[in-house]
């Protein structure tokens, strides 16, 4: 399915593999581990995956991505086109129609309102929306009538999906947060604890960091679903011991993001109680370099803040930090076949991965070489080069994860192999991704000189995912520490060369300045890109209906998941 052909008419609809339902919650209760723990089921309020799709079983977006990353109607009658009129013929308006008789949880109907309403939510001016990338360019929503949803922009807009699409961008019920806008957002706890949704759960209990007790909504469209009762949706612990309550002990049924070594899940998988299932999307483990100076001397305001970083955006010093790293030991010690050597920020889809760089040869000798060139030299014989009087000692941070730490340790080894110190921090994984605005441990926050995640985008078109480094999304105290442009990269030419992305329907077009934008992103010092990472979860052998999903939440389909006989 391409771009053109969505905006003409010829959309590839995906129907739900059918499956067999005696009832609603006949199969009893579902277990499943995320080991990064939730802290939010609002994800506008964090910018981490754990709390999209945890919230995914509740709040739902007016459209899906389904395996193949192709667009799927979810609270929609249909994807709108030009040919069925659902988009102007001068591609500034998109019209939506709301599937008729959708209720919330708490038996109230689902209207054209609540869709306007969380848009108006995300971006208020005094918010902290950490998905406001998602409507970038929408000037109004206008609601002729209950079930009509008209969204606006401000100029030709090709790829009109962005907004209320995929996992990160659910629609709210008005009547539960229209007193949680804009400064208020982040201290409506109960609201953001506790979302009244369409999707086939309701929370019943919300345990931050820790359980979450979730059971079948009764007011689900679908009368015969969801097959389960309960969700025991367990967060905390680590990647291995995730892993191991599936495929070894079976005391659950689902684990997410099985940061693993390929041997390790492998020796599990053969106890034969469950199964290890992959997929690839665009995700990519990356080293975030910060553009802002992260000195403590500065104030809990200023650091992140402040510009510029003393060292970090010096081109010698990035392109030999980038060249010391081996990531070929790096995919095959961390992810076996699950990870692939990457030099780009967008690997997939295919339309969108560079060729401009190369990677895949490590070279200490050339990374001291280009150091040297640029007079940036061990001065007082420490074994730490200094610019300008300033020692290039990182702190180098990053989520409590046994591959994390094990990249960790031999990037910091590759890195005073030319003369770079560092200084190894891991956080909790459920306080690093938690965006809590009170924390000084969040990557949001990035009091760090470097750090080191995986992130990924909904769908296959990555516009609002390549927003993420505008010069106005970078996290600051005035938004709540929330904000996509974590590393604070500023460039006037990418965010011009963005805007022409955004108004451009050529599909082969979008597809080279989607390029440009990533080699604009690598060439000056974004990031450095680490590994292609497959998404790897695990099932048990006793569930079925699980359709492994790198382009939306894992999750997506969890209504049609049902208990083997």
């Amino acid at each position: 399915m391409t771009l053109k052909s969505i905006l003409m008419g010829a959309v590839a609809m995906t129907a739900l593999a059918p499956a067999a339902f005696a009832e609603r919650g006949s199969d009893g209760q579902i277990n499943i581990i995320y080991w990064q723990a939730p802290s939010t089921m609002n994800p506008f309020l964090s910018g981490g995956n754990k709390e999209s799709e945890a919230a995914s079983m509740v709040i739902e977006p007016l459209v899906r991505f389904d395996e193949s990353g192709a667009i799927v109607p979810w609270l929609v009658q249909e994807i709108p086109t030009i040919g069925n009129g659902g988009i102007s013929e001068d591609l500034t308006s998109v019209t939506w129609k709301l599937i008729d008789g959708i209720q919330w949880s708490d038996g109230t109907a689902l209207t054209s309102a609540d869709v306007k309403f969380t848009y108006e939510y995300c971006t208020h001016p005094e918010g902290g929306c950490a998905q406001i990338t998602k409507f970038e360019g929408i000037s109004s929503i206008e609601t002729p009538d209950a079930s009509t949803v008209v969204i606006n922009f401000e100029k030709p807009t090709p790829y009109p999906f962005t907004a209320f699409g995929g996992l990160e961008s659910p629609v709210l019920q008005k009547a539960q947060f229209e007193n949680c806008i804009g400064a208020a957002a982040p201290t409506c706890t109960d609201q953001n604890f506790g979302p009244i949704g369409t999707g086939p759960f309701v929370v019943d209990e919300f345990r931050p960091n820790d359980v979450i007790a979730l059971s079948a909504n009764p007011n689900y469209r679908d009368p015969a679903k969801p097959a389960f009762a309960s969700v025991n949706f367990k967060g905390g612990g680590d990647a291995v011991g995730a892993a191991r309550a599936v495929l070894e002990t079976g005391e659950f049924d689902y684990a997410w993001n099985l940061q693993v070594a390929p041997d390790v899940l492998g020796s599990m998988a053969s106890a034969g109680k469950g199964e290890v299932l992959s997929s690839f999307g665009p995700s990519v483990e990356r080293i975030m370099l910060n553009h802002t100076n992260p000195d403590p001397a500065l104030g809990a305001d200023e650091r992140a803040v402040v510009r510029p970083h003393p060292y970090l955006q010096d081109e010698a010093v990035y392109k030999a930090m980038s060249l010391a790293v081996d990531r070929v030991l790096l995919a095959e010690i961390g992810y076996g076949a699950g990870g692939k050597v990457t030099c780009n920020w967008i690997p997939a889809p295919g339309a969108y991965n560079s060729e401009t760089f190369t990677c895949d040869t490590q070279d200490i000798e050339g990374a001291n070489a280009m150091l040297d060139a640029a007079g940036i030299v061990d001065t007082d014989g420490d074994g730490i080069r200094e610019k300008d009087g300033v020692p290039l000692a990182v702190l180098f941070q990053t989520s409590t994860n046994a591959i994390r730490q094990d990249y960790q340790a031999l990037v910091k080894d590759w890195w005073t192999q030319i003369g770079i110190d560092s200084e190894l921090r891991n956080i909790d994984a459920s306080v690093f991704f938690g965006g809590d605005a009170g924390s000084p441990d969040t990557f949001q926050k990035f009091y760090a000189d470097v750090e080191m995640y995986t992130n990924t985008f909904s769908g296959t078109d990555p516009q609002a995912y390549l927003a993420n480094l505008l010069c106005d999304k970078a996290p600051s105290p005035e938004s709540q520490w929330q904000g996509e442009n974590i590393g604070r990269f500023c460039m006037e030419e990418y965010d011009t060369l963005w805007n022409t992305l955004a108004e451009t329907s050529d599909l082969d077009e979008r597809a080279s300045i989607g390029r440009q934008l990533n080699d604009l992103a690598i060439a000056n010092g974004a990031m450095i890109p680490l590994t292609h990472r497959g998404d790897i979860s695990a099932k048990a052998n006793s569930l079925n209906g699980v359709r492994m999903n790198s382009w939306d939440s894992e999750l997506w389909n969890i209504a049609d998941w049902t208990r083997a006989e």
